[in-house]
């Protein structure tokens, strides 16, 4: 029988939206340097990239190199104005483009008012001995374009406008009931008359239904006992390790579920 292959991670991507992509631009990846690009995509794709913390024009992360102890990164970046990005979508007929981005989406018009567009919008530096872009640097600037991949949000919070700050300034402008003032300036209403940003857009105020009670249910004396044998073999748990993972499991359930 052949030896099993040994399980290896799916590999990870960056910068495969627009808004991730724009990004990187800040950071002048030069695709002509080889060496460094394929080593920082490393790190990125071994995730050396660990304690990555996203604030308004600030990144910093710590990266696992070559040496005992990790490397600290820290990456500025230059801000845009909330007010003046809301002022620029408001006059462009944009606004849509918020919820549209809490739908996850990517609109390329609000991308246009808030990405880095040169070189010096961006600053960095870290603990590495390397003074130009280091593979530290970069490793941190892909982990953060692939989180902007997933989640738009992200770019607007590091460059200082945050999705929930442009609703607070865009909603300050719509129409408090009705369609009266739908077609005044600053208004949310698009060409239908229909605001586009609630007041209550997470819903912080909504009345929810009752949470239902749901009946008594153990799932250690429902489950059949071969599967969860199995599921928990599936994780990697020795098979004389089994019937004591199970008892831990159980003692586990009856403390969150206040059974003791």
């Amino acid at each position: 029988m052949a030896p099993a292959k040994p399980h290896r991670a799916p590999p990870r991507s960056y910068a495969i939206t627009p808004w991730g992509a724009a990004f990187l631009r800040a950071f002048g990846v030069d695709m002509a340097q080889t060496r460094r690009i394929t080593k920082a995509r490393t790190y990125f794709r071994d995730r050396h990239v660990h304690s990555l913390t996203l604030d308004p024009g600030r990144v910093m992360a710590s990266v696992t190199g070559s040496q005992l102890d990790p490397f600290t990164v820290t990456i500025k970046l230059r801000t845009v104005d909330p007010r003046t990005v809301a002022d620029l979508l408001r006059g462009s007929g944009g606004l849509a483009d918020l919820t549209a981005v809490a739908r996850g989406e990517q609109p390329s018009g609000l991308l246009e008012f808030v990405a880095p567009t040169e070189a010096a919008d961006a600053a960095f530096a870290c603990t590495c001995p390397i003074d130009d872009t280091c593979i530290h640097v970069l490793a941190t600037a892909f982990e953060v374009a692939a989180m902007i991949d997933r989640d738009p949000g992200v770019l607007l919070t590091v460059m200082g406008a945050p999705l929930g700050r442009l609703l607070d300034i865009a909603n300050a402008g719509a129409p408090a009931t009705g369609d009266e003032g739908a077609d005044r300036p600053g208004s949310l209403a698009d060409d239908g008359g229909e605001p586009i940003v609630v007041d209550d857009f997470f819903g912080d105020t909504a009345d929810y239904p009752a949470v239902p009670v749901l009946p008594d249910f153990n799932p250690f004396t429902r489950f059949e006992a071969p599967m969860l044998r199995r599921a928990l073999r599936a994780t990697g748990i020795a098979a004389d390790d089994v019937p004591e993972a199970t008892d831990e499991l159980a003692a586990l359930y009856d403390r969150i579920t206040r059974r003791d």
